[in-house]
């Protein structure tokens, strides 16, 4: 079968098409066939940072050369031990090494797909999605009837950020350039903040929570529009910026915290999980989140569609495609 592997660190175009081993599923696991993955920044940051390298134990070549975590397809095959699933059942969730035409997984980390979406759709959620839910709801402690900002609304993560806080009964409030303020109205944003016009954190308005998908603004910039019990989350920051706000984040959000009854702090890493990803099936199925994907790649081309979501300037999320054939069987 064919895979993406990366046997070296380095930019995106370092990524490689190659036939590889078919994987059998083991216990708890199942063979998924894929027909669609997205990609995430993890994907990127995967590529080499000194830092992940140390975390992965691959500090000179990659001890793993899969990627790719989120997917959707159907069930190939099952390992022993699996009770919720059966081949043909279509399913997405995450798959650690996705950018392939087949990938074993642990049954507990992927649900049923919603009959009514795509499988290109089903993909680009499981990352991204329970990002936003999880800053919103675990970290952020959203509420009804809060006011919520959410800076960097565009992207993969902003995208159902808006839509899940407003699903929470809040009132939103998202940043987005003006290219993009159409699409971000259309996804229900209670009130659009062209970030090229106004400054949000110079606005005078305050808010219970805000959620920095792309927090280029300082923490203390932020901490200026929070509510004296509010919360803000840094999820993800723009290329040029990230280090720098995580580091506020990590380091000074504490000690903020401390000085008040505001929280300020970093999210984290999502826990993808099947009790979340059932939630969010929920709210597709109730037509409450609708996936905005922006570009299709097929498999080929995965380094260009790292290569684009490497810009910063992607519109929802970016997707594999993945073409099946009878080749994907060995």
């Amino acid at each position: 079968m064919k895979a993406i592997v990366h046997t070296q660190y380095g930019p995106p175009d370092v990524l490689q098409l190659k036939e590889v081993k078919k994987p059998i599923p083991g216990d708890g696991e199942i063979l998924v066939k894929v027909h669609a993955a997205s990609v995430n920044t993890l994907d990127l940051a995967l590529t080499g940072p000194l830092l992940v390298r140390i975390v992965t134990g691959g500090l000179f070549k990659p001890k793993d050369e899969r990627l790719g975590a989120d997917l959707a397809g159907q069930v190939e095959a099952v390992g022993s031990n699996v009770t919720q699933f059966h081949p043909g059942d279509e399913v997405f969730g995450k798959g650690m090494g996705a950018f392939a035409e087949c990938v074993c997984v642990r049954e507990d980390a992927v649900v049923l797909k919603p009959k009514a979406i795509t499988f290109e759709e089903a993909a680009s959620v499981p990352v991204a999605a329970l990002t936003a839910l999880q800053g919103l709801r675990d970290k952020g402690q959203i509420q009804p009837g809060q006011k919520i900002l959410i800076h960097g609304a565009t992207g993969g993560v902003g995208s159902f950020a808006v839509q899940i806080a407003k699903a929470f009964g809040a009132e939103v409030t998202a940043v987005c350039s003006t290219r993009n303020v159409d699409m971000v109205r259309s996804m229900g944003a209670h009130h659009v903040i062209d970030y090229t016009q106004v400054d949000c954190t110079r606005s005078g308005q305050q808010y219970d929570l805000i959620l920095a998908v792309n927090g280029y603004h300082s923490i203390f910039a932020f901490r200026r529009v929070l509510s004296p019990t509010g919360r803000y989350v840094l999820v993800g920051g723009s290329k040029d910026h990230i280090y720098w706000a995580l580091l506020q984040a990590i380091l000074l959000g504490p000690l903020l915290s401390r000085t008040g009854k505001q929280k300020l702090g970093f999210m984290g890493i999502a826990k993808i999980n099947q009790k979340d990803l059932m939630y969010v099936k929920e709210l597709l199925e109730a037509g409450k989140v609708v996936p905005v994907i922006e570009r299709r790649y097929p498999l080929r081309d995965t380094s260009e569609a790292l290569s684009y979501l490497e810009e910063g300037h992607a519109k929802g999320k970016v997707v594999i495609t993945v073409e099946q054939n009878d080749n994907a069987s060995q």
